[in-house]
């Protein structure tokens, strides 16, 4: 399950423009790296919600190349509440969930082969921070023991929750209409007495909910592709002007004259060097601040 459905209210503008988990990361749409990973990964059926900007997710979803089904939100329902309403899409089971604004590179088998050997009410994708540092404290068993200031047992390492989870089919069968999976099922499970244990990831990874943590995943693109910039087919650099860590997208063009540095240019936008720490849509020219 891929929850698309947010406003993306912290991306805008962009968001605007596109739905967040659409916004392009590299050569693809954000929510083609997630799909990716999950077809990678051998799961079954795939269901991604909508709720903003939804005809773009639908079409999107219809030219992917992947079977997906789209469960379409008519009101925010929450990420437990989506994860309820697409019961019937999803059939019976566990069921791996995953934020589409967070690009990363997990090992979705290994994931779910601890989940099983586990017996947890849920597995929760962490990346280990020292002791009592981010929203998430393990035990040396690796069971999650913190999580949001409250604690359920003796913590040896802190941690960072990515937004990915696999959600146990009992603990699927309590989920309310509409609610938040830490907030309304996560916190309830562990206060009931409920094991929820923690995956580590030790990899980087990538929350494009900001405008300057959207620009950083585009420049790890670049980094972990080992190019020092991207053009899209169609695209344009004008005589004099020089690519530098930048994305050019399908038919931008890129005039003027000097450097465009650390930049990312939307699908069919223009850029004017010099310029540098932006990203440029057809409609705005949105900065990043130091």
């Amino acid at each position: 399950m891929v929850l698309a459905a947010g406003l993306g209210t912290r991306l805008r503008p962009l968001s605007d423009l596109l739905a967040k988990p659409l916004v392009p990361v590299g050569d693809r749409p954000a929510l083609a790296h997630v799909l990716d990973r999950l077809v990678a990964g051998q799961v079954g059926r795939i269901v991604v919600n909508a709720h903003h900007r939804a005809d773009d997710v639908q079409a999107f979803v219809r030219t992917c190349g992947y079977a997906v089904a789209v469960s379409e939100e008519n009101e925010l329902l929450g990420t437990a509440g989506g994860v309820a309403r697409a019961a019937p899409l999803l059939g019976l089971g566990d069921v791996l969930v995953w934020n589409a604004d967070v690009i990363a590179d997990v090992d979705v088998r290994a994931l779910l082969a601890l989940h099983a050997r586990g017996k947890a009410a849920a597995t929760l994708v962490v990346q280990s921070a020292a002791q009592g540092r981010g929203p998430v404290g393990v035990d040396a068993q690796g069971r999650v023991v913190r999580l949001r200031d409250q604690r359920f047992g003796q913590e040896v390492t802190g941690g960072e929750f990515l937004g990915i989870s696999v959600v146990g089919a009992v603990l699927r069968a309590s989920l309310p209409e509409r609610g938040c999976l830490v907030g309304d099922a996560f916190l309830p499970a562990l206060r009931a007495g409920a094991t929820l244990r923690a995956f580590e990831h030790g990899a980087g990874w990538y929350d494009i909910g900001t405008v300057d943590r959207y620009l950083a995943a585009n420049l790890a693109w670049l980094d972990a592709h080992r190019l020092e910039h991207w053009a899209g087919e169609g695209a344009q650099v004008a005589h004099g002007v020089r690519l530098d860590r930048s994305i050019l997208g399908r038919s931008a063009v890129a005039l003027g004259s000097g450097v465009i540095s650390r930049c990312v240019v939307w699908p069919g936008a223009r850029a004017t060097a010099p310029m540098a720490d932006a990203v440029i849509t057809p409609n705005h020219v949105v900065p990043i601040g130091p």
